[in-house]
């Protein structure tokens, strides 16, 4: 049986909205209050059941007097229409706990869990609401979200590429496309800047990632660096490590083999250049291998990073005390896997200790390799640059 459209017109649906909700909870309804109809609202009921005058605007209903009529016009149940007009039965408890164990496991998951940053984002995803209703949706969505978050810094890749590559559409991350919005606001929560407000703004954000940036201009400032491969990148870089000095490379080169392999080295990062510049100063040729971030790190940084750990480097970091620090600190960590140096909640007391003038250290997020840091830096509300610690860190460097 087909519900007749006579049933679905907009004057019946506090009817059927009133026995949608009876009906989530039961399977059996004898009555249905109807609530703050309008007139023409009581038209249409007084019509469909035949009454000799309106009802009233708030009013209760027997469904037996119901079932009699539809089953005179030759319409299904009640129960039946109420489900093909207004939708599936659902139980709210369920639908609840559906939607709680969404949210918790979205901010559980790997990759939110390892940038802290993200939490504001799976915050605001949350107060946004389910997309259509669904749960399953919503999930599918994020998913394809996280995985794309999980893959960048891409190196040098077009959007629709990437977009491609990761979830299968080209389309994808296009202009405001749902996916793309969402993919966006974690980078600018990441970044720590206003979400995009327009297509420059969208382009700007996807080029800081990674996505169709310059190979030729993307680079990575290292020091120290000798290279058990060959090459002309390997060649270049022990020139330069043997005159002590400082190498710049370009994404390009990293993308062509062979790649700049240092074995079991221990490899140093830091977050700005002054520290590098240091250790050349203060050590010369005999500086081991350094990477410089020059804050956050681009696809090169991570690029050359990556390359080093998988051909068995260890891998140290150090920045600012700061909040914007602790995000690049975790940032790296997640991406590459490298180990906190000397960026313990002890360490930064230490360098607080005789330390004047010093910053405030702006919006602070969770440290996941010391739960106790971002609580010393919300406490003392006060940053501590690299450069202030560059005595202990040349110390750590000179007896490697």
């Amino acid at each position: 049986m087909t519900v007749p459209d006579r049933l679905r017109e907009p004057g019946l649906r506090p009817l059927w909205k009133a026995l949608h909700r009876r009906y989530r909870r039961t399977t059996s309804v004898r009555s249905v209050t109807v609530k703050d109809m309008d007139e023409a609202e009581r038209t249409a009921l007084a019509e469909l059941l035949g009454m000799d005058r309106y009802p009233t605007a708030t009013c209760t209903l027997q469904v037996a007097r119901l079932e009699t009529r539809l089953a005179e016009m030759g319409a299904p149940d009640a129960r039946t229409v109420t489900e093909t007009i207004v939708g599936p039965f659902t139980d709210p408890v369920a639908d609840r706990r559906d939607r709680d164990t969404l949210w918790a496991w979205l901010r559980g998951h790997p990759v939110v869990a390892a940038e802290p940053a993200l939490l504001g984002w799976a915050a605001d995803t949350e107060r946004a609401g389910l997309v259509g209703g669904s749960v399953p949706a919503t999930r599918a969505l994020l998913e394809q979200a996280l995985a794309v978050i999980a893959a960048l810094p891409a190196e040098a890749t077009p959007l629709s590429v990437f977009a491609g590559d990761i979830v299968g559409d080209t389309h994808a991350l296009d202009g405001t496309r749902r996916l793309a919005g969402l993919v966006l606001r974690a980078l600018a929560a990441l970044y720590d800047v206003p979400p995009p407000k327009d297509a420059a703004e969208r382009r700007d954000l996807w080029e800081r990632a990674g996505i169709a940036c310059d190979a030729l201009s993307t680079t990575v400032l290292v020091a120290g660096f000798r290279p058990r491969t060959s090459g002309p990148l390997a060649e270049t870089l022990r020139t330069w490590a043997d005159a002590g000095q400082a190498a710049v490379i370009t994404l390009r080169q990293l993308q062509e083999p062979p790649a700049p392999g240092l074995g079991d080295a221990t490899v140093w990062i830091t977050e700005n250049p002054a520290v590098l510049a240091v250790a050349l100063r203060d050590l010369g040729t005999a500086c081991p291998p350094m990477v410089c971030s020059s804050g956050w790190p681009n696809s090169a940084v991570i690029r050359l990073l990556r390359t080093l750990r998988d051909a068995g480097a260890r891998l140290r970091y150090h920045g600012d005390f700061d909040g914007e620090g602790l995000r690049i600190a975790a940032y790296l960590m997640s991406k590459v896997d490298a180990e906190p140096w000397r960026m313990s909640t002890a360490d930064y007391l230490t360098a607080l200790d005789g330390t004047a003038a010093l910053p405030d250290p702006g919006r602070i997020t969770e440290a996941p390799w010391d739960p106790d840091l971002a609580a010393a830096l919300r406490t003392h509300r006060a940053a501590v640059a690299e450069e202030l610690v560059a005595d202990t860190l040349m110390a750590d460097l000179g007896q490697r």
